[in-house]
């Protein structure tokens, strides 16, 4: 059965061939290519990922942003997560079909054309060329061995000759093309299989990623199952005067059985990876206190932020000093450099401390051992970046082989006069030097 024959009827074959032309047609690219610029140009500026709360804050509805741009605007289209709509993914998954189809219905075929050329056997044929002429008492010989050198590739049949090169430049719209698909397929991938999660995990502990608020509809299969991130060492460096100069987290991937599989001290722009979650460092806070009450044990106390209005970050805990908890202290710290100011149940300063000191409280010694640090990581695990990547580089290498000439050059020899003539598809300056230099061989 021939190819023709397996179409179910002609209806359905010249309808198949109509979509193809529509889905190949430049100008409907053009079109997809703007629109998901223009797209893309929303979701930078619009806020992504952000409650609902600050979009009624930032984009109220009287006044409108733009006349028409209001919180329940962006959030009934979805444009406060632009990259993961349906919409969005359609016009990528269009665009993708339409340089699809392009390439199949134009680029190959152009490229299958330098394949199929044929001798020039009467010099009328030369007259249709963009660069034609003819010399007398010369030979193809000479014009053969100067078109080798200059990278030709040269075909004789007995009078008539052929030369071309560049065949890159043809490949190369090609390239671009897979290269584009690549990205979009790696952005789909991304978008499907992704997430982003953020923790905070006082110093010391043993966590897996749970508190995820951004996925994508398969990145269940992604999250850590059979290993979790132990927190070994929060600190933090300051500066003379006070100021934060670098925070680190010593953290160690352990498997169930609590065996170190990898570890990395993290730092900002410097984070962890580990099969395809990274782990970055963005924040940090207290999590709690170590505290000694006369000779008691060692026991910690969880530590809270504490809300102000000129949003400076304190933490704070309250100590009892009595057993029936009817009494005790309250324990404020600002950072991590070992200092705490210490407030009685009236609200009353009554010391700073560091640790390692002593403070006699209502009969009681408060012993400061330790502040424990908590760090903020951000994780995140995106499939899709590798093809992206990729996608990128063959986008690169098939933008500079597009620059590459296609030249071809035909000559044929009749009695004593020689007829040569040549085109190329771009570099015409270039491509005329060249067709000179090539006159003056033959003569």
């Amino acid at each position: 059965m021939t190819a023709v024959e397996s179409w179910p009827s002609p209806f359905l074959k010249k309808t198949f061939f109509s979509v193809i032309k529509i889905v190949a047609d430049l100008r409907l690219a053009i079109i997809l290519l703007l629109l998901i610029a223009l797209l893309s140009v929303s979701g930078t500026v619009i806020e992504q990922g952000e409650s609902q709360s600050f979009y009624q804050q930032n984009y109220p509805e009287s006044p409108a942003l733009f006349g028409f741009l209001t919180w329940k605007v962006i959030l009934l289209v979805g444009l406060n997560h632009v990259y993961s709509t349906a919409w969005f993914l359609s016009i990528l998954v269009l665009f993708a079909m339409s340089l699809t189809a392009c390439t199949f219905t134009r680029q190959i075929p152009a490229l299958k054309a330098t394949q199929t050329w044929s001798y020039y056997r009467q010099p009328r044929q030369f007259q249709k060329l963009a660069f034609s002429t003819q010399i007398t008492d010369s030979k193809i010989e000479p014009l053969n061995q100067f078109l080798e050198k200059n990278g030709y590739k040269t075909h004789q049949d007995q009078n008539s000759f052929y030369a071309h090169k560049g065949i890159l430049g043809k490949v190369g719209p090609i390239i671009v093309h897979i290269g584009m698909l690549v990205t979009i397929a790696g952005a789909i991938v991304g978008t499907l299989t992704g997430f982003v999660a953020q923790e905070m995990i006082p110093s010391g502990s043993t966590f897996q990623v749970k508190n995820v608020f951004k996925s994508g509809a398969f990145s269940a299969s992604h999250l850590p199952q059979d290993w979790s991130v132990k927190v070994n060492r929060f600190w933090i460096d300051y500066s003379p005067n006070g100021n934060i100069n670098q925070f680190y987290s010593d953290l160690s991937v352990v498997d169930e059985q609590g065996q170190e599989l990898d570890r990395k001290t993290i730092r900002v722009n410097e984070p962890l990876r580990h099969k395809g979650v990274t782990f970055y460092q963005t924040n940090w806070g207290i999590s709690g206190v170590k505290i000694q009450l006369n000779n008691s044990p060692v026991f910690q106390l969880p530590m809270a932020p504490l809300k102000l209005e000129n949003k400076a970050e304190l933490w704070g805990t309250w100590i009892p000093t009595k057993t029936d908890l009817s009494e005790g202290i309250s324990l404020i710290a600002k950072d991590l450099q070992g200092t705490v100011v210490i407030y009685d149940g009236e609200g009353r300063l009554v010391s700073a401390m560091r640790e390692g000191m002593i403070l006699p409280f209502n009969g009681v010694n408060v012993k400061l051992i330790e502040l424990v640090g908590s760090t903020g990581l951000q994780i995140k695990a995106d499939p899709g970046v590798p093809l992206v990547y990729l996608g990128f580089a063959l986008l690169m290498g098939g933008v500079v082989m597009s620059y590459l000439s296609y030249s071809q050059i035909w000559a044929l020899q009749e009695g004593d006069f020689i007829y040569i003539g040549g085109k190329t598809n771009r570099s015409q300056v270039a491509f005329e030097r060249e067709f000179l230099e090539l006159l003056e061989q033959g003569k």
